[in-house]
């Protein structure tokens, strides 16, 4: 019989940081089937429906992130980081973890940093290649930092960084699908090449924008074109379309259900340069144009994004040029087998495997060797 341990997992607010905490806890729950794992989201954010859609517990808290622009909107921040930290002790002090992860995002700050100062074993985990404030914050608290990229010294003590890489959803590694099956499931025509846009799960607008203002390019070209538009600009792209009229071999959908259908399909990727995306592109060893956002803390998704350019194992486009740019870029380089080989195989020598199972091993041997009498 497993040991019967509890875990505490906190963080949120992107995908980017609940789909590794989720692979976690998944891992956690395989190799100690009886353990107990509870979430610590922020409220109103993605985890608070992610995370029990996945099948675990989740707890908000009323903590949210300080307003740069108007300094006199920080004094309600500054009361629910308060309140949120009475919160989380309560909820430490009641579920009475023998560790705790945090992912990153706004929850995880006062959550581990109470877990911390209660003597509970703390790892961080780091998607980015330019840490972000909550761990760079909780770095010191933190036994163990699990990081995703060379060179993250600069953010944090050496002693202990470990490079295991960032989980992925295990159901984009699974898919058993061909790329012929993958594409018919999907509405898509396997005979021609097919380009994948697809802005994170929220959708982009300078992605969006880059297809609608060259929907001539779209009509004149051979490629097929999976068009993830995100929930929120889909109805006005809708609109767009029908002053527009039929576009051929554009399908266009607000949200992929099954993204490793998507990927198994998509002969190359345009996409934003969040961590999670990435470590995906590297595992399935997919070509992918990324164009950052501009609007993450510390210009984090560049960093991500030359990280792999650097290594021609991704083609960069700059925002601000996507909508001049982009679309056509994109058909050139689907056009180019050759090049669309070197940059799967590039990005394939990137992928670390079983970052997931190795991050909860860690976590179980910190839970294991916890002894409460010592807080």
């Amino acid at each position: 019989m497993s040991q019967h341990l509890k875990f505490i997992i906190s963080g949120g607010g992107t995908g980017g940081h609940i789909f590794p905490a989720i692979s976690i806890a998944n891992a956690i729950k395989a190799q100690l089937p009886d353990s107990e794992i509870l979430f610590v989201g922020a409220e109103g954010r993605m985890e608070m429906q992610r995370v029990p859609a996945a099948g675990y517990e989740i707890k908000g808290l009323p903590v949210c992130g300080f307003d740069r622009k108007n300094l006199l909107r920080n004094i309600s921040v500054l009361w629910k980081l308060w309140k949120s930290q009475r919160m989380a002790k309560r909820i430490i002090r009641e579920f009475g973890p023998s560790a705790a992860v945090g992912v990153g995002g706004y929850a995880s700050g006062p959550t581990i940093n109470k877990c911390a100062d209660m003597g509970i074993p703390c790892l961080i985990q780091e998607q980015n290649s330019y840490a972000g404030v909550t761990n760079k914050l909780l770095a010191k608290k933190a036994k163990k930092i699990c990081v995703a990229y060379d060179g993250m010294e600069k953010f944090f003590p050496a002693e202990k960084i470990e490079n295991l890489g960032n989980p992925v959803r295990q159901s984009l590694l699974e898919c058993p699908l061909s790329r012929e099956e993958a594409a018919r499931q999907l509405g898509l025509d396997p005979s021609r090449r097919i380009l994948l846009i697809v802005g994170g799960s929220l959708g982009a607008r300078t992605l969006n924008e880059s297809v609608i203002q060259h929907l001539d390019l779209v009509e004149q070209s051979d490629v097929e074109i999976l068009w993830q538009t995100g929930k929120y600009y889909h109805d006005e792209i809708q609109r767009q379309l029908t002053a527009h009229g039929p576009v051929a071999h554009l399908k266009v959908t607000d949200f992929i259900a099954d993204m490793g259908a998507a990927y198994r399909a998509a002969d190359l990727v345009v996409s934003r340069a969040g961590a999670s995306s990435i470590s995906e592109f590297c595992l399935l060893g997919m070509p992918v144009i990324l164009v950052p956002s501009p609007n993450v803390a510390e210009n984090h998704q560049y960093h991500n994004a030359m990280a792999l350019v650097n290594k021609d194992a991704a083609i960069y486009v700059a925002d601000a040029d996507a909508p001049g740019t982009l679309l056509s870029t994109a058909f050139a380089t689907i056009s180019d087998p050759q090049r669309l080989a070197q940059m799967s195989t590039n990005i394939k020598q990137l992928a670390k495997f079983n970052s997931a199972e190795e991050i909860a091993s860690r976590v179980i041997d910190m839970a294991k060797n916890f002894n409460p009498s010592n807080k």
